[in-house]
C-alpha cells in the first residue's frame, strides 16, 4: 500500500546565464501539478535542466543521433521507461530528468503568440508525460498527449494553446 505521505521531490537546474530569467518555483509547481494528475506514485525524484540550444544539441546527438538543438528531452532511469504508461506505484526512486532549452521555448513562445511562462510550463508537461510513458508517435496517441498536456496546464490557470488542441 502506497505511503499517504509520499513525497516527490523536484530538483530544477538552471544553467548560469540563464538563472535570472527562470522562475524554479513555477517550474516545480508544473511538474508537480502533472505527477498529481497522473499519480500518486511513491517517494520518487524527478530532475529538470534548464539550459541552452549548445548544451541540448549535444545530449540530442549523444543519445537520439540528431545532431540539432531541440527543445525539450526526456531521459527515463527504467531500462524501458517509454514502453507503457508507468501506472500509479510502479515507479522506481527516479523518474528520469528532463531536459529544457530556454532559447527554443523563447523562439517558440513568439511562434506560437503566448507568453514564455505558458511555453515553458508546456515543455515541462510533455517532458514529464513522457518520463510517465506517453507518446505523439501516432495520431491517436498525441490526442491523448495533448489531452493531458491540457489538463494539467489548465489547473494551473494557462491558457489554452489553439495549436496543442
Amino acid at each position: 500500500m502506497m505511503d499517504e505521505r509520499a513525497v516527490i521531490r523536484i530538483n530544477v537546474s538552471v544553467a548560469d546565464k540563464f538563472w535570472s530569467e527562470v522562475d524554479v518555483k513555477f517550474v516545480q509547481q508544473v511538474a508537480a501539478a502533472v505527477l498529481d494528475q497522473e499519480g500518486p506514485f511513491d517517494d520518487a525524484e524527478l530532475t529538470i535542466r534548464v539550459t541552452d540550444d549548445k548544451e541540448i544539441q549535444e545530449l540530442n546527438r549523444t543519445y537520439r543521433q540528431v545532431d540539432e538543438p531541440t527543445d525539450v528531452l526526456s531521459f527515463g532511469n527504467e531500462e524501458d521507461s517509454k514502453a507503457e504508461i508507468v501506472l500509479p506505484g510502479e515507479v522506481s526512486d527516479q523518474f528520469g530528468d528532463v531536459v529544457i532549452s530556454l532559447p527554443a521555448a523563447q523562439r517558440q513562445a513568439k511562434e506560437h503568440g503566448h507568453d514564455l511562462k505558458r511555453e515553458l510550463g508546456w515543455l515541462v508537461t510533455h517532458g514529464v508525460l513522457q518520463l510517465l510513458g506517453y507518446t505523439h508517435d501516432s495520431p491517436p496517441e498525441e490526442r491523448v498527449m495533448r489531452h493531458r498536456e491540457e489538463m494539467a496546464l489548465s489547473s494551473l490557470g494557462l491558457s489554452r494553446d489553439p495549436e496543442t488542441t
